[in-house]
């Protein structure tokens, strides 16, 4: 009598040895269908945003070694006042205490923001009512080489995806001619941090930020060196394509060979149309002038920030220009009232020069410029004449991309030490560039060893989109630009009043004073002091959506529910 029953080898996992290998099969079948979810965004088409987006790309000017927050674009009445008394200040690298050291440069109020900036920035204060300016940034490493990873990977620890790399991965590449992820930098220096400022991290490797060189050939070993007969190339290439299709198929889930074999074949694209989008020969003369390529001070730099708006202007997705020669250029631990002029003037006027060219191009509407340094400096001195580190409170500036305009954002104390006031965290700065490109930063993950992983890490930071800098996009999307341009306010003894002849109300100001207040020549003026007698649209139009507006937005204050109707960015 046969009493063989027959049952499958999936259920014969389950039912022997108490079901522990149908729990191994299990993890095991998990992996793999995690790493099929995985390789649909290990290439570089184009994918879309979670939600509609304000901007589509980014350019991130870091400013190596520290720029000075209270030399440069926070001024503090109380420091100068105080010069020279000790305090309970100490400094972040050797722990000791110094007097109070003012800052001796000039700010001045700019544009019809009224903003104030240092004389040593004359060319970013004509930008004023294009930027907005964040004083309350903070994080806690003192150090430049965990100031550079928080900055440009959200966490202090090396080796976690960069921001660029994860918005790469999230939303692919506008052109497939070029890499989407570039980094521009002087040849001579990396500075601290290293290539972990531009790492892909665990993400797949074609993420990684690509080294192009705004001088010479763009990307070195691009062309062969012995030039080859006709036909040989084409054949080595055809049979290098069937062997790494058939490598392919024997380890289908080998990111770096994926990414190897992507990058030949960009390489391949870029030898037909790098020399032609790296010659900025075909630049006007006017342009070149905005960026300094006839100063041999600014030149270096202009040329990276020209080739920067070429890129983004051809579909790159993330360029970041680090600071020029030398090491750590910033890093001011002397002398600084000797040496911040000159770094000042090699960046000032370019990098303005970027902001005003997207903006007369249009692009700025959709491109994120991010200007920052890993960390600010302290407001003691440090050996008489120098000022060291400060995480604890420094500035940053943010321009297009469906950011305020004209706008001061948080505030640090009387000394300029510590942030105080609407205090902005690394990954809340994250989350919100992110929103700005469309991506929710809590929903924007990866698996690695079994873990979520996220570039904010929310649950552990409490990272949240800072909704305080942020324009808004269906207010935008209503009232285009070209409808309200034009209407005019009038200063009256009732009041301000618009549609008069004077001073003209921007779309800066309007906005801004949709939030709360803006200016107009140069006073600070609320929405309570409008009134509108002349102007029919405002009267039967504006007011009443302003009020709605702000009813709206103190019902409704969570940003997660307002997703399909509301401020996005």
């Amino acid at each position: 009598m046969n009493d063989d029953v027959a049952f499958s080898r999936r259920a014969m996992l389950q039912r022997s040895g108490f079901g522990l290998g149908a729990i191994a099969l299990n993890d095991l079948c998990s992996r793999d269908a995690i790493a099929d979810s995985h390789l649909a965004n290990s290439d570089l088409k184009m994918r879309g945003p979670h939600f509609p987006a304000s901007a589509k790309s980014v350019i991130l000017l870091f400013q190596n070694g520290g720029p000075s927050q209270v030399d440069l674009f926070d001024p503090k009445p109380e420091l100068t006042r105080r010069h020279g008394e000790s305090v309970a200040i100490r400094n972040a690298m050797n722990g000791n205490t110094e007097p109070l050291m003012s800052s001796p440069l000039k700010f001045r109020a700019c544009g019809d923001s009224g903003t104030e900036f240092s004389e040593l920035v004359p060319h970013l204060s004509e930008t004023a009512d294009d930027l907005c300016v964040v004083r309350s940034m903070y994080h806690l490493d003192p150090n430049h080489p965990g100031g550079t990873y928080m900055m440009c990977s959200c966490s202090r620890r090396p080796g976690r995806p960069t921001l660029g790399a994860w918005i790469t991965y999230a939303l692919g590449s506008e052109t497939q001619n070029l890499p989407s992820f570039v980094c521009l930098r002087d040849p001579t220096v990396f500075h601290s941090g290293g290539s972990m400022q531009i790492t892909s991290g665990w993400l797949p490797s074609l993420f990684r930020g690509t080294e192009l060189r705004s001088e010479g050939d763009p990307v070195l070993n691009l062309r062969p060196p012995v030039q080859l007969q006709a036909g040989t190339r084409d054949s080595a290439m055809r049979l290098l394509t069937q062997l790494n299709e058939r490598h392919r198929k024997n380890y289908p889930r080998e990111s770096e060979l994926d990414a190897r074999i992507q990058n030949y074949e960009l390489a391949g694209r870029m030898q037909v149309a790098a020399e032609k989008e790296f010659d900025l020969s075909s630049e006007t003369a006017e342009t070149q002038r905005l960026y300094g390529l006839d100063d041999e001070v600014t030149a270096p730099y202009g040329r990276q920030c020209l080739l920067a708006r070429r890129l983004v202007e051809r579909g790159v997705r993330f360029v970041q220009i680090l600071a020029p020669a030398p090491h750590n250029t910033w890093d001011h631990h002397d002398k600084i009232y000797d040496k911040l002029p000159h770094i000042c003037r090699q960046v000032d006027r370019p990098s303005a020069a970027l902001i005003q060219d997207l903006k007369r191009r249009g692009l700025l509407k959709d491109t994120i410029v991010l200007w920052a340094g890993e960390f600010g400096r302290m407001p003691i001195s440090q050996r008489g004449h120098g000022r060291d580190h400060n995480p604890h409170g420094f500035s940053l500036l943010l321009a297009g991309g469906g950011f305020k305009t004209g706008c001061v954002y948080g505030a640090t104390d009387e000394l300029g030490y510590r942030a105080v006031q609407d205090r902005v965290g690394v990954p809340d700065l994250m989350a919100t560039i992110l929103n700005q490109l469309g991506l929710d930063h809590t929903k924007l993950g990866y698996q690695h060893h079994g873990v979520e992983e996220t570039l904010t890490e929310a649950r552990i930071t409490g990272a949240k989109v800072i909704r305080g800098i942020t324009a808004w996009r269906w207010f935008n999307q209503i009232f285009p630009r070209e409808r309200l341009n034009g209407v005019t306010a009038e200063r009256g003894s009732r009041g301000i009043s618009l549609g008069g002849q004077k001073n003209l109300v921007d779309w800066a100001t309007l906005t801004n004073l949709i939030h709360g207040e803006g200016r107009i020549a140069g006073k600070r003026v609320g929405w309570a002091d409008f009134r509108c007698p002349t102007s029919r649209f405002a009267a039967r139009c504006l007011t009443p959506f302003v009020k709605f507006c702000r009813c709206f937005l103190s019902w409704n204050r969570r940003p997660a529910d307002v997703h399909g109707c509301a401020v996005l960015s």
